[in-house]
């Protein structure tokens, strides 16, 4: 399979601080990734430069076959979906959610006098359908819970056809309910043959939806494995990435992470 993105000792340097620390990463058509680990640990920082929204101080990162720095980050970025809170706090309250989505057609946050065609239209209203919140197509985004407004969001991040996706902490602020209908359109767009190569950023294990294949696991800006799932999320990696003795649990295709020795005893 031919490398989706490509990663190649990237380094991300703030000041004195280094934020990622010299990352060997590739990912291939096809493959749904993981990005875990604790908070801290980089893993936004890796997104923001996957997204072609931010530039490694070293290293190089090849993004859908054009190399950052070399390339016309303007051209590169509709061919990536990317959802994160600081993209979401840019959409205006009272935008209705079809202008939410339709506005990602022209990358843009908060309709202007931009024109759309029928065919935009169309696909922002099946987009909402996919997420099962085409019933608010004419509510403004600012009346929309939590859940709602995360759905609203991963639908707009699909609006171009992307090639690939990125999704930053989705279900970050939900409650257990939202967080658990957000899994499951996830597992259904992990599982669609013909959705883009997916990497979703998280610091919890019950946040994984079925059908991921593979993870990154993150720990103080450095790589400390990455494979197929089932080999890198064991209890040993995860005690390591997080700094604590951890077991791990995995069925019905869900995972789960406590603690092996509960506090206080």
């Amino acid at each position: 399979m031919s490398a989706v993105l490509d990663l190649q000792g990237v380094t991300v340097r703030r000041g004195t601080s280094t934020i990622v620390d010299s990352i060997d990463w590739t990912v291939s058509e096809g493959e749904r990734w993981i990005v875990l680990g604790p908070n801290g640990a980089g893993k936004t920082t890796l997104l923001q430069i996957l997204a072609a929204r931010s530039h490694p101080t070293s290293g190089t990162a090849t993004l859908l076959g054009e190399r950052l720095g070399a390339t016309d980050i303007f051209e590169l970025r509709p061919r990536i979906g990317f959802s994160s809170a600081a993209l979401a706090d840019k959409i205006p309250a009272d935008e209705t959610v079809r202008d939410v989505v339709l506005t990602a057609a022209y990358g843009v946050t908060g309709r202007w006098h931009e024109e759309y065609e029928e065919l935009d239209e169309q696909q922002a209203r099946a987009l909402l359908a996919a997420f099962d919140v085409d019933d608010l197509v004419d509510r403004r985004y600012g009346t929309l819970s939590e859940g709602e407004r995360k759905r609203v969001q991963i639908a707009r991040s699909l609006m171009t056809d992307p090639e690939v996706l990125l999704l930053d902490e989705p279900a970050a602020g939900l409650d257990l309910a939202g967080r658990e209908e957000l899994v499951g359109a996830l597992a259904e767009l992990a599982s669609d043959p013909a959705s883009p190569v997916l990497v979703l950023v998280t610091h919890h294990v019950e946040e994984i939806p079925p059908g991921f294949t593979h993870l990154l696991l993150m720990g103080d800006g450095t790589v400390e494995a990455a494979g197929p799932i089932e080999e890198v999320l064991t209890a040993e990696n995860l005690s390591k990435a997080f700094g604590m003795e951890l077991l791990v649990a995995h069925g019905g295709g869900r995972w789960l992470a406590r603690a092996a020795r509960p506090a206080g005893r």
